[in-house]
């Protein structure tokens, strides 16, 4: 096909006359009974009931897995998995996700529960993972059979919050960060701005401490040491009473107040490039949407100069405060 000659343009002419004499989506030729090898028994009805309730015990048959995987989202250092059923007939009491890398031999499990979306974190970036899910009936024991496996990967950089900052321990991986006993106060700021505009910066709060109103969870246009929250100028955030903070400011409306297990989302669009036309000091403008508990507040960020991308960071005065990024 690229311009061989010879036995590959033979190949070439071979199936292109194949191809003009034969329906290439015909089905293919059923052979003879007699062909093909099998076992066959004369048995009364009432064996079959016995047979088929020894069968029904341990398991059932069916012709493909109840659900499949139908979506795989790339997040910095994770990837959200999303299955549906797709057997209308089976009624799902739990689920079961399991993953490993493609080079490995081994599925671990990752998530059991009623739920159909499922974000793995612990992913490394420009690293293939496959990700299989099974069912389990209503009312049953045994697991169905397993979807078939879809390959997924995530190019972005993971979030980490900055190594080696007094007043807080980090995990691992450096995307969790846990307010420790220190007396130590200030930010704790990413390691880089890597969070760009047109993502969904999530935190997720594992453990509460005793709160503060300067307390601060949020993101900003660059690192600025000396202040000991993210209430301030060139800044965005929510305190842990869910009041929401624009370049110092208060805002009117308020979120519900951060609690163990909390989420909250920042979601944030470039608006206008240039200069705008008001006196609030801006040069460029930012859609931010801040959601938590299910509730959303949005309001327009106005900064100094144009960020391609930004640092996120948080503060607490009192130890016990968990918090993961992703």
């Amino acid at each position: 096909m690229l311009g061989g000659v010879g036995e590959e343009n033979e190949k070439l002419w071979s199936f292109t006359k194949k191809a003009s004499h034969i329906q290439l989506d015909s089905l293919p030729e059923v052979p003879l009974l007699v062909d093909v090898p099998c076992l066959s028994a004369q048995l009364d009805d009432s064996i079959l009931n016995i047979v088929k309730d020894h069968i029904f015990k341990h398991g059932t048959v069916a012709s493909r897995p109840p659900v499949q995987i139908e979506e795989l989202i790339e997040k910095p250092g994770g990837i959200i998995v999303r299955w549906c059923k797709v057997d209308d007939d089976f009624t799902a009491q739990d689920y079961r996700l399991q993953f490993r890398k493609c080079t490995s031999n081994h599925f671990e499990d990752v998530y059991v529960g009623s739920e159909t979306e499922f974000i793995v974190l612990h992913i490394d970036p420009n690293v293939d993972y496959q990700f299989r899910v099974c069912a389990r009936g209503d009312g049953r024991q045994e697991w169905s059979p397993w979807s078939v496996p879809q390959i997924g990967h995530s190019t972005l950089v993971p979030h980490e919050w900055t190594a080696g900052f007094e007043g807080y321990s980090l995990s691992s991986r450096r995307n969790i960060a846990l307010r420790n006993d220190s007396e130590s106060s200030g930010v704790l700021y990413s390691r880089a701005p890597t969070y760009f505009c047109g993502q969904t910066l999530t935190f997720r709060v594992e453990t509460v401490g005793q709160p503060d109103r300067r307390d601060s969870i949020g993101v900003c246009a660059e690192k600025q040491d000396g202040y000991d929250s993210l209430q301030r100028d060139q800044a965005v955030c929510i305190s842990t009473n869910g009041a929401v903070f624009v370049n110092g400011k208060e805002m009117t409306n308020q979120l519900p107040a951060v609690t163990s297990g909390s989420t909250v989302t920042f979601d944030i669009e470039a608006v206008t490039l240039g200069t705008t036309s008001n006196n609030e000091g801006g040069h460029f403008k930012l859609r931010v949407t801040i959601s938590s508990n299910n509730r959303e507040v949005v309001f327009d960020w106005l900064l100094d100069q144009s960020c391609g991308s930004l640092y996120f960071g948080c503060s607490f005065f009192y130890p016990g405060w968990k918090v993961l990024v992703f």
